[in-house]
């Protein structure tokens, strides 16, 4: 074991050629960042998990009503054995050829099947109440805690915390359409925190992680507002979530940091093979915030055609123009003037009788 560690932490790779770890040791005239620093991080971020649910439950819940936030979830599909066989076990989005066999089994219109299935698979999703809450959430997490901080050690600390609570917090909510993607970018967050600090480059992940927590708060308390059918409110907070985020990761960003992690850092220590490795996924960030800010402006662009800012789409409920609130759907004899008139406009398209629907999300 003493050889892997000895190899994983081999000077030549994480330091500079005219560094050792014995040269970051605490000294009576300097402090530096040690990896024992963060053992702290698992117990602390155990406590924020808890203030939060502590949080959910006294103040954002009753808020939430106060502001007659949607409490209910969507309505529960018709109980039937041979559907929820085929949803749970076959396949949720059942093609046309699928859909008329079931519809020849059960004796049912295609599109009352069509329409059992939307409710089936709405019937997963959360309320908008739970959604509320989870943006409640990600604002608690992202809200930017350098001003609370003197010390950099302390900030790191309390940042690996929370990315550790929010990982945590994967596994005990409602699973989302984005869960392995936020997964792979909590795990990577949380490794560069780590590895970053135990390098000594606190200082310039210091400046990332504020950069980084100065946008995303704004982000979801529009999506908070938009929830509570506060729409001016929420296009306000989304022009300001973009105008912060675009200039922060488009021109802070690349000008600041990343002018300072390629450039100065060369001519100050020179290039080894973890200043490669930093720097390379510094960069990639940069191309992530240029995909980014296109999305956003691809949203401002359809909200401005709109009207308005639309939902967070990893959890709308799936629409039709038929109220899926109304009545149990009644049970038609399947007939070739049915299927004919499926095939003509197509069973995705269409849940009730003439009547067309949005495309799925």
């Amino acid at each position: 074991m003493a050889g892997i560690l000895a190899w994983f932490w081999n000077e030549r790779f994480w330091l500079p050629h005219n560094v050792t770890w014995a040269d970051l040791k605490n000294t009576d005239e300097a402090t530096f960042p040690q990896a024992e620093d963060l053992y702290v991080a698992c117990p602390l971020a155990f406590c924020i998990f808890m203030i939060r649910l502590v949080f959910e439950r006294f103040i954002a819940r009753p808020c939430a009503l106060g502001l007659k936030i949607q409490a209910n979830g969507p309505q529960k599909a018709q109980p039937n054995a041979i559907l929820e066989k085929v949803f749970t076990a076959i396949t949720k989005h059942p093609d046309e050829k699928r859909l008329e066999g079931l519809s020849k089994q059960l004796d049912w219109d295609v599109r009352t099947i069509q329409r059992w299935f939307r409710q089936r698979r709405n019937q997963e999703k959360p309320s908008t109440l739970t959604t509320w809450l989870w943006n409640t959430r990600e604002c608690w997490y992202n809200y930017p805690y350098q001003p609370l901080t003197v010390d950099i050690h302390y900030y790191y600390i309390l940042e690996l915390s929370f990315y550790l609570s929010l990982l945590f917090s994967q596994f005990t909510d409602i699973r989302r359409k984005d869960f392995l993607i936020m997964f792979l970018h909590h795990l990577a967050t949380i490794t560069l925190i780590t590895f970053s600090y135990v390098n000594n480059m606190a200082r310039v992940g210091t400046l990332v992680m504020c950069l980084h927590d100065a946008a995303d708060v704004l982000m979801e308390v529009a999506k908070m507002a938009n929830y509570a059918k506060c729409q001016r409110l929420c296009n306000l907070l989304f022009v300001m979530f973009a105008m912060v985020f675009i200039s922060s990761r488009l021109g802070v960003y690349p000008v600041w940091i990343l002018n300072t992690t390629l450039f100065e850092s060369w001519e100050i220590v020179g290039p080894y093979p973890s200043w490669w490795v930093f720097n390379l996924l510094l960069i990639l960030l940069q191309f992530l915030h240029s995909f980014w800010s296109y999305l956003i402006v691809k949203i401002a662009c359809r909200a401005i055609s709109r009207g308005k800012v639309s939902k967070d789409d990893r959890s709308d409920i799936e629409s039709s123009s038929d109220e899926d609130n109304g009545p149990p759907p009644i049970q038609k004899h399947y007939n070739s003037t049915t299927n004919g008139t499926n095939k003509a406009h197509g069973t995705n398209g269409y849940l009730s009788a003439g009547a067309p629907c949005p495309d799925e999300h």
